[in-house]
């Protein structure tokens, strides 16, 4: 996750922007004049859509993005385009086309289920005129851009000559170009570095039902084949993505719970590309991928991702190493943002020499909650505490030993004599501290909702260990 935090990508997204309209409310009756349901509308709220929903996510993500699309220049093409540049879009390259409507898909949604949905849209291909806008934008802008996505939601953008061209032109330039594509013919995004269809999607460009892996097998080797592509990968909702490279490699995902796959392919898309062109490889691209679309398809709507959900998802699963469980306070506070509804329980120490007393002490703690965060004493606050001649583990040392233990979710380094700051700034539901703190006041009781003391190991000590050392 570090890597991917080191660089910001500059990335471009050509392709059908739109806008997703939502009307949330709840259903108590059925309609007297038709047997249909009642929803009680209690909310509205607008996203953007399609190829907008990339961008949203590239931006979410950490990305520079660019836009360049066709919208009408109606009032919903005024909205979206003000929607991207408040969200820190370059939208320059948008082209406004008279008598075209902007795409708007609206949803109701009773009681987390979608009841129905509407669209207001044009589908026809975009104009001679606009499609030439379109190349001159992107002609100035692929030097200086990493890769360009192409977001492919049929609504008549990625027209064939256009979407030749500009692969063409990424190849000029030897970018890397990425589609989700749509349709029944992919020819049109021959020559692409990848695409990332989904399993019915690629069942019908390929012409080759999927149906288990030998299937599943056949139509990813045909669609990177045929098309002359570096690499197929076909997305399998929950059941994670199969990548068709040199090799083929099916890698599963486990979402906690599906709420939504509305906008997951788009997910794809941007977690790809942004991951690919901050230095990782595809294996390592598309793992990441696959975790931010499990993230999402658990939100209801056209949901984005952030680094630090995709940390806390993967740390959910408990395959983060020991190095990416090792936090600064502001990471931490980034993190516990995304990990909302969740018991936090906090403790701290110096844990120069680990033994069994703070194993099973961290046990104890982490089973008073969700989530156990150790804050850690720095190398300097422990002489200050203990005298120059500790610690006897460097700070590195005593936190990667700590963030290997199964109990221990997170480790936090703090500067200070006491982790007043650290605690103020998780503001955890369990504050933990030894036995010996009966009677004692407890440096940050006050803020945490309960304070639980645990017993330590009897005779289980650093300063018992290091006394035992210095007299053999």
């Amino acid at each position: 996750m570090d890597r991917l935090r080191a660089y910001q990508p500059s990335l471009l997204v050509i392709g059908d922007v739109m806008l997703d309209h939502y009307l949330w409310g709840k259903c108590e009756r059925i309609s007297p004049e038709a047997p249909v349901q009642v929803v009680d509308v209690q909310k509205e709220s607008v996203l953007l859509g399609g190829a907008g929903n990339v961008v949203n996510n590239l931006l979410s993500l950490g990305a520079n993005v660019s836009v360049l699309s066709v919208v009408g220049d109606d009032d919903n093409g005024h909205e979206l385009l003000g929607m991207l540049e408040a969200l820190g879009a370059d939208a320059k390259g948008i082209v406004r086309e008279e008598g075209r409507k902007t795409s708007k898909k609206s949803r109701v949604i009773a009681s987390h289920q979608q009841v129905v949905r509407f669209d207001s849209e044009s589908k026809d291909e975009i104009s001679e005129a606009s499609s030439l806008a379109l190349l001159r934008a992107c002609e100035m802008y692929l030097p200086h851009v990493d890769a360009i996505l192409l977001s492919d939601y049929g609504k008549g953008v990625l027209t064939t000559a256009f979407t030749c061209k500009v692969i063409e032109l990424a190849k000029k330039h030897h970018k890397p170009l990425l589609v989700d594509p749509k349709g029944d013919d992919y020819s049109k995004y021959r020559g692409a570095t990848l695409i990332t269809p989904n399993k019915k999607e690629a069942s019908i460009a390929s012409k080759i039902t999927i149906k288990d892996d030998e299937s599943l097998r056949k139509a990813g080797n045909f669609l990177k084949e045929s098309l002359d592509l570096e690499y197929a990968i076909i997305t399998l909702s929950e059941d994670g993505m199969a990548i068709f490279g040199d090799t083929f490699h099916k890698m599963p995902t486990v979402a906690r719970e599906v709420y939504d796959v509305t906008g997951a392919g788009d997910t794809v898309l941007a977690s790809l590309a942004y991951a690919l062109t901050c230095g990782l490889c595809m294996q390592e691209a598309a793992s990441f991928a696959n975790a931010a679309a499990a993230v999402v398809v658990g939100k209801i709507g056209s949901a984005t991702v952030s680094l630090d959900e995709v940390d806390a998802y993967e740390h959910s699963l408990r395959t983060a190493t020991s190095e990416s469980k090792i936090k600064t306070k502001e990471q931490m506070i980034r993190l516990l943002k995304a990990k909302k509804g969740q018991k936090i329980v906090f403790t701290n120490g110096c844990f120069d020499i680990l033994h069994v007393g703070h194993v099973k002490y961290l046990e104890v703690a982490k089973s008073f909650g969700d989530m156990l965060i150790v804050g850690l004493n720095s190398d300097a606050s422990i002489q200050r505490l203990k005298g120059q001649s500790r610690p006897i583990n460097t700070l590195e040392d005593r936190a990667y030993i700590l963030a290997g233990l199964e109990s221990v979710s997170y480790v936090v380094p703090f500067e200070e004599d006491t982790p007043l700051n650290l605690i103020e700034a998780i503001m955890p539901d369990v504050l933990v501290k030894g036995a010996d703190y009966e009677g004692k006041e407890v440096v940050g009781s006050q803020i945490a909702k309960e304070v639980r003391l645990v017993r330590f190991v009897e005779g289980k000590s650093t300063t018992n260990i290091i006394k035992k050392v210095q007299t053999q």
